[in-house]
């Protein structure tokens, strides 16, 4: 494992620029549990709100790596999402008192951007900082050009958050994560025996074991699917 820009996403990325506040207010506007906030809410306020963070985020030198849904988008379409995930130091989230933390741990941060929820996975643990270091590109949005985390990457977060969702009983969350690690593996058919051990540093033997039988229940679904309706 190792490299920054991935070869995998650069034969096949999404064909249209992602707008970035776009996408965060149609989430919110289109989600009827948001009806009653949606009386109050400075639509252009969030419009303009993520365009404008990247800019103070590359004013204060931060380092930091999108990943999340917005940096599901610009890989396959379809994914909704109503806030910004980003990589980030403890350190460098001092940089920026503009982001108004409402909650924090020692892995995880949640913050305020004006309209703009933003939600923080800290680079002190071992895993998030790894990602933030080896798989990362710099992606053109609507807006800006972004630093954002690779194929590889993703997988890497969204498989290794895996175990602790079944245990919180968060399955919608868990069907949304399987979700995105088949649409990654159906268009860009990373190395996953690297990736796969990759995450034995970083979970629970059992863990891993687990992961390893979702990752091949996916290929065996996206195997079946592929093979359905053909022409004899």
């Amino acid at each position: 494992m190792g490299a920054s820009a991935s070869p995998v996403e650069n034969s096949s990325l999404a064909e249209h620029l992602v707008h970035i506040g776009e996408v965060l207010v149609h989430g919110v506007l289109f989600d009827p549990k948001n009806t009653a906030a949606w009386r109050s809410m400075d639509v252009e306020g969030l419009y303009q709100a993520a365009p404008r963070l990247f800019d103070l985020l590359d004013e204060r030198g931060v380092e930091y790596v999108l990943v999340g849904g917005i940096a599901m988008l610009a890989y396959v379409e379809g994914r909704n999402t109503q806030h910004i995930d980003l990589i980030v130091s403890a350190a460098d989230l001092a940089k920026v008192p503009e982001l108004q933390v409402e909650d924090q741990n020692a892995e995880f941060a949640r913050a305020r951007y004006g309209e703009l929820q933003v939600d923080l996975l800290l680079a002190e643990k071992k895993l998030f900082d790894f990602v933030r270091r080896q798989f990362t590109t710099v992606l053109p949005f609507a807006e800006h050009n972004v630093r954002c985390a690779t194929v590889e990457g993703l997988l890497l977060l969204k498989l290794f958050a895996l175990p602790s969702l079944y245990r919180q009983g968060r399955f919608e969350k868990v069907r949304a994560y399987e979700k995105d690690v088949a649409d990654l593996l159906e268009r860009y058919q990373p190395d996953m025996n690297a990736i796969l051990s990759e995450l034995d540093r970083h979970l629970l033997a059992s863990d891993a074991e687990e992961v390893r039988r979702i990752v091949a229940d996916i290929g065996e679904r996206l195997g079946r699917q592929s093979e359905r309706f053909r022409w004899e």
